[in-house]
């Protein structure tokens, strides 16, 4: 939601806490992205096509650099979307393509193809992962989470979708018990995870956060 100029200056809402505490603990916490569904659990998946971006919904930087990432997916996928003139319900093809946008950052193209892909095999919680995660990325939080909620019902201790559930409830939501309770269950069913000592960090940061409350103005952001 836009603040005109002057609120910003003045107060900070809860939501502008959360982003920024969220935000400072990624510059200092190796997880850097949300984690794909479709690929072995790593600290960023999308680092190749955005170091530099913020870690945040709608964070696309420059208008050039999207163009230019357009491009390179459009480039990327014409095999795929040529093969898919003959197959196309071919749910392999339709996420592969899905995932050449995700890591563009192409993220409305990436939820297109990896909606066709689940029309045709509904029970793949990769891609459905996948979806919910770029969800998040064009804003649409409770989309995203009730996708997130399909793929944990079917499989509850799916890592991935785990650590994301947990961000968005934390990011987008403010709901720090249900962020930690998703970070606790994958540590739980996952005690060697890579990133352990990172997720920790985040269930120790979220927790510093439980006392805001969803529209509480703050004199300075929470840290």
């Amino acid at each position: 939601m836009p603040h005109n100029a002057q609120s910003r200056s003045t107060h900070w809402t809860s939501t502008q806490a959360y982003v920024l505490a969220v935000i400072c603990l990624f510059a200092g916490v190796v997880i850097g992205y949300l984690l794909r569904g479709s690929g072995p659990a790593r600290a960023s998946n999308a680092t190749s096509a955005s170091q530099n971006q913020e870690a945040v919904p709608g964070g696309m930087g420059a208008p050039e650099t999207a163009l230019q990432l357009k491009h390179m997916a459009d480039k990327q996928a014409e095999p795929l979307l040529d093969a898919l003139k003959t197959k196309p319900k071919d749910a392999s093809l339709l996420a592969q393509v899905g995932n050449i946008y995700y890591d563009t950052q192409q993220f409305n193209d990436a939820i297109d193809f990896y909606s066709r892909s689940l029309q045709s095999d509904p029970s793949n919680t990769n891609v459905r992962t996948d979806m919910a995660t770029a969800l998040w990325y064009v804003g649409d939080a409770d989309h995203a989470l009730a996708e997130f909620d399909r793929v944990l019902k079917q499989e509850p201790n799916k890592v991935n979708a785990l650590f994301n559930r947990g961000m968005v409830r934390w990011q987008s939501k403010m709901d720090v018990n249900g962020a930690v309770a998703d970070w606790e269950a994958l540590l739980k069913v996952n005690p060697n995870y890579p990133q352990r000592p990172q997720v920790e960090q985040l269930i120790l940061q979220a927790r510093k956060h439980s006392n805001v409350k969803p529209g509480e103005k703050r004199s300075k952001p929470t840290t």
